[in-house]
């Protein structure tokens, strides 16, 4: 190192006379003192005071002139409150007209949307309301089918264009006309064979070919387009459902009758999107001439033309002679009623309700009662009662179900009853959702005695728990219990009965002197269940209750049951997302997870989990659980075998395609674990724990990491297999901390000598995140820790002076860095700053019961000689790198590295020194020599020197000040 230092010194000697000869003086420093005046001046505040945290409240005052009188509005919520007037306001003499007509508009605006607010209030539904957009998704995804569908399209006769000359509007009327009857006398394509895939496929392009109709401005077939859906979706005639037939088109309606409730959802959809365009066609008919109507305008906003619109589309519609249809497609354009009469929805609904009494097919008469109702809700909910009606209508004809007719399809479709009343529970659920919406608990109590006449029967009675407020439902939870039991057991599912009312129990509690009787009560009925799918479901629902309300003894008691059903024919292969779901309500209710693992089935039950993917993320939600969840640490030994094993499954998972991502998250959840196991003073049990870990979790380095944090005794072992290499060296210079902090100074010697041998492997790039990027940032942050890091640590006896930075010095001297990089010399001018720190008789912080250079030199001359010398060498590199600067293109950085240079000077050098004093003036020269200064930064840096000027002891700075000038840019 000696030789390097010389030879460093004699390729100084070329420099300029002016700056050659100097040496560094370090000025003496008095770190207590200087703190104490760094610190923020206190001053008393007596209570009511101005305090920087109190919260300033300012009131605003409005002046609005009329005429010539002043009128001010002033709102004020704090004794000390300041007042902003615009000094303006008093100029203007008389009335601005601007101001005048923001006012206006002001006004009226507050008028409108006073009058919006309270229709919103009184009419339209709240937040609590479940939208049908909620049920949708649902219904698709559980009523589907793999029998093979057909469509009948209906394309209209070819009719030949008129050709002669006439008047413009009887052409107009005898197209229309012509279009209308081929609604009615149009042939017809079938397309047979269609997957449910192909069968949504075609739905949506009907959709789309609706939008595009009337997007091209051709509302008839819009029209037709829109029939022909409630055609190939419902039944079209009225006089009963006939069994035996040719018609294809009543064939292609219930052939597949498994798929009807998710065919009236993929066909309600072409519906809402017509009535939609109908209701956005005619309000922008009203406001063409006019602002926005008000939510709740009346038929005197709407113009003639307007109304002439709405009213001919109501009587295309009405010239449907099929009964379906028609219905229908005037429920989809109900709201249009209100550009006629105020009263023209209320008028209609009854009519409507009327109208599906002549549906003959009751599965199709439900769902014209749930789509009437649908509609109804979300146009006029303050018209409920006409929908109740709907409702109670539906349970006068609910014996319909079981006519022969329905019996007689159900066997050639063989369809079982139990299956195909399950078909009713969409429509039935929405209805009772609409009537029982904030409705009194009265209104339960009739449904439950409906129920009873109609021979408790169980579609109504799980609709009924499905709809009304799970408070209702949990206070008479017994009652429930006692109907469900008389149920007949060939009709609707009973298994679905206590799934709803598992449900329900979930959201409310039933009366405390209730609970464990509900409880046996049910499981009396659903361990009895031979279908593990449907014993599964209800399991599913009623976990939640158990264990709210119940010990781990009860718990424990429901895994097993569990275990027991699904195990036999890996029936659990089917049912990972029931039994998923089941694990995650117990560890979200068990915060204490020694209470959890003590649970003797929950791990059996984590067993079932045999699919991979699976069974990590069950680990997975089990560690988030404790993670969130454990506050102390642990050392409960059941506790810890279990949490590995999950941690276990969780690291084996990892294979050469897991994404970066999933690993930093897996390793994360294990690290929470390390963190949390402490044996207190069993020091060797801690061993103990952590060499397991670091056999198990091998393949995930962050989780290595944080037991090298951990055990000191993995450092040497383990830090050289990790990847990342700066991960290497933070752990490095990491370990050598933590062993000055216990004393350890031969393996802190080697933990740094280890950190300066690998700075030279750095690569020029590294990859983060997937972006390869320049490694000089992140290596300047590491060297200027690890400098930091040295001014505490003692020489060894044996290796001379300073030997760890002469050493970190001649690798980063060596070390290849970027030609276009001034990182090295800001490393350099950061070793300067630390040589001037160990000049000092008193270092800046010590470790403690580690004798520092300050105390083992004791100022020594021979040791501030070294440091001296070694100053010399590194102003000497700084030089040149400046020298080199000199060309036209990278002036810019010789400025601003001239600047940064001689701040350093002024804050760690001796400027009493002539030396040092005129090198620090040539570079305060050289950074404003070619027009590059930072001006501003050049100004305070004069600020603060004349500030330090007036103390006793830095008074030779006034001299440095005097022979600093400021040169403009120009």
């Amino acid at each position: 190192m000696a030789k390097r230092i010389s030879k460093c010194c004699r390729r100084n000697n070329h420099m300029t006379k002016k700056m050659a000869s100097r040496q560094w003086y370090s000025r003496e420093r008095h770190y207590v003192e200087e703190l104490e005046l760094c610190r923020l001046e206190r001053m008393a505040v007596e209570y009511g005071d101005y305090h920087p945290l109190k919260v300033i409240i300012v009131t605003e005052s409005r002046f609005k002139k009329v005429g010539h009188k002043e009128s001010t509005s002033s709102s004020s919520s704090s004794c000390s409150s300041i007042s902003n007037v615009d000094p303006l306001s008093g100029i203007l003499d008389g009335t601005d007209p601007l101001s005048m007509f923001a006012a206006t508009a002001e006004q009226v605006s507050t008028s409108t949307d006073s009058s919006r607010k309270k229709c919103q209030k009184e009419d339209y539904l709240g937040s609590d309301f479940e939208p049908w957009s909620s049920k949708r998704g649902e219904i698709l995804a559980r009523y589907t089918t793999t029998e093979k569908l057909s469509i009948n399209l209906f394309l209209g006769s070819e009719r030949g264009k008129p050709t002669t000359s006439g008047s413009a509007v009887s052409e107009k009327v005898r197209t229309r006309l012509e279009a209308l009857d081929d609604l009615e006398e149009g042939s017809q394509k079938e397309l047979l064979n269609l997957t449910q895939q192909d069968y949504i496929s075609r739905i949506d392009e009907l959709n789309q070919s609706l939008k595009d109709a009337w997007a091209s401005d051709q509302k008839v077939k819009a029209l037709k387009i829109v029939i022909q859906s409630v055609r190939i979706s419902f039944p079209s005639r009225h006089d009963g459902l006939e069994v035996c037939g040719t018609c294809s088109k009543l064939l292609s309606d219930t052939t597949v009758i498994r798929f009807y409730p998710s065919k009236f959802v993929l066909i309600t959809d072409i519906l809402d999107t017509f009535g939609k365009l109908v209701y956005e066609r005619i309000m922008s008919m009203c406001t063409d001439n006019q602002s926005a109507l008000p939510a709740n305008f009346t038929t005197d906003y709407v113009n003639d033309t307007a109304k002439e619109t709405c009213l001919n589309w109501f009587f295309k519609i009405a010239s449907i002679r099929e009964l379906v249809p028609r219905f229908y497609v005037e429920v989809a354009i109900l709201e249009c009623n209100k550009f006629l009469s105020e009263t023209g929805i209320s008028e209609s609904l009854p009519r409507l309700t009327s109208m599906i009494k002549g549906i003959g097919d009751p599965l199709v008469s439900v769902y014209a009662r749930a789509y009437l109702c649908r509609v109804g809700m979300e146009v006029a909910p303050h018209l409920k009662d006409n929908l109740n009606q709907n409702f109670f209508d539906f349970l006068l004809t609910f014996k319909q179900i079981h006519s022969d007719v329905v019996q007689n399809q159900l066997v050639i479709q063989a369809v079982e009853i139990p299956i195909y009343l399950t078909l009713y529970s969409p429509a039935i659920d929405w209805m009772l959702r609409c009537i029982s919406y904030r409705a009194p608990e009265t209104l339960l109590t009739e449904m439950m005695e409906r129920c009873r006449k109609l021979g408790n029967n169980a579609l109504l009675l799980n609709s009924v728990m499905s709809a009304f407020r799970a408070e209702f439902i949990a206070a008479r939870s017994m009652d429930f219990i006692g109907m469900i039991k008389e149920c007949d057991e060939s009709g609707f599912p009973k298994h679905l009965l206590f799934r709803s009312l598992g449900l329900n129990l979930a959201l409310a509690d039933p009366p405390e002197g209730d609970r464990l009787q509900v409880l046996n009560e049910a499981w009396k009925v659903i361990t009895k269940l031979k279908i593990p799918q449907d014993y599964i479901n209800c399991a599913e629902a009623w976990i939640d209750y158990t264990c709210k309300h119940f010990s781990k003894r009860e718990v424990n008691t429901i895994l097993a049951d569990v275990i027991k059903h699904m195990t036999p024919d890996r029936a659990f292969e089917d049912a990972y997302t029931q039994l998923q779901s089941i694990i995650t309500t117990v560890i979200a209710h068990f915060h204490d997870f020694a209470v959890l693992f003590y649970v003797e089935k929950f791990l059996p039950f984590l067993d079932m989990f045999q699919k991979e993917s699976v069974r990590v993320e069950v680990c997975k939600s089990i560690m988030e659980a404790f993670n969130r969840n454990q506050q102390e640490a642990t050392k409960d030994p059941v506790m810890l075998n279990a949490l590995l094993h999950v941690c276990k499954t969780m690291h084996d998972s990892v294979n050469a395609l897991t994404l970066e991502d999933e690993k930093r998250m897996l390793a994360h959840h294990i690290n929470v674990l390390v963190r949390m196991v402490s044996f207190g003073r069993d020091f060797e049990q801690q061993l103990s724990f952590y060499v397991e870990a670091r056999a198990m979790f091998c393949n995930l380095e962050p989780v290595l990491v944080q037991l090298i944090h951990a055990c000191v005794a993995f450092c040497f072992i383990t830090i050289p297999s990790l990847t990342s290499i700066f991960t290497r060296l933070n752990l490095y210079l990491h370990s050598g901390q933590v062993a000055l902090a216990n004393q350890c100074l031969s393996q802190a010697d080697a933990f740094f000598k280890a950190a300066v041998s690998l700075v030279a492997d750095v690569p020029k790039t590294i990859v983060i995140d997937g972006k390869i990027r320049s490694s000089e940032a992140f290596l300047l942050e590491f060297l200027s820790n690890f400098f930091s890091t040295l001014l505490v640590v003692p020489d060894h006896p044996e290796q001379g002076v300073l030997s760890l930075v002469r050493g970190l010095l001649n690798v980063i001297e060596d070390y290849a860095w970027e030609d276009n990089s001034d990182d090295k010399i800001w490393i350099y001018s950061s070793v300067l700053h630390l040589l001037a720190a160990l000049c000092q008789e008193s270092y800046l912080y010590h470790i403690d019961k580690v004798d520092s250079n300050d105390n083992l030199y004791g100022g020594d001359a021979k040791f501030l000689m070294e440091i001296g010398k070694l100053c010399d060498t590194l102003i000497g590199q700084i030089l040149e790198h400046l020298k080199a600067l000199g060309k036209e293109n990278t002036l810019k950085r010789q400025s601003s590295l001239a600047l940064l240079f001689f701040n350093s000077i002024l804050a760690h050098g001796d400027l009493r020194n002539n030396k040092l004093n005129q090198l620090a003036i040539n570079l305060w020269n050289l950074s404003q020599k070619h027009g590059y200064s930072d001006t501003k930064t050049m100004i305070k840096t004069l600020e603060y020197i004349n500030r330090r000027s007036k103390k006793s002891e830095s008074s030779h700075l006034s001299e440095l000040a005097i022979r600093l000038p400021l040169q403009s840019r120009t």
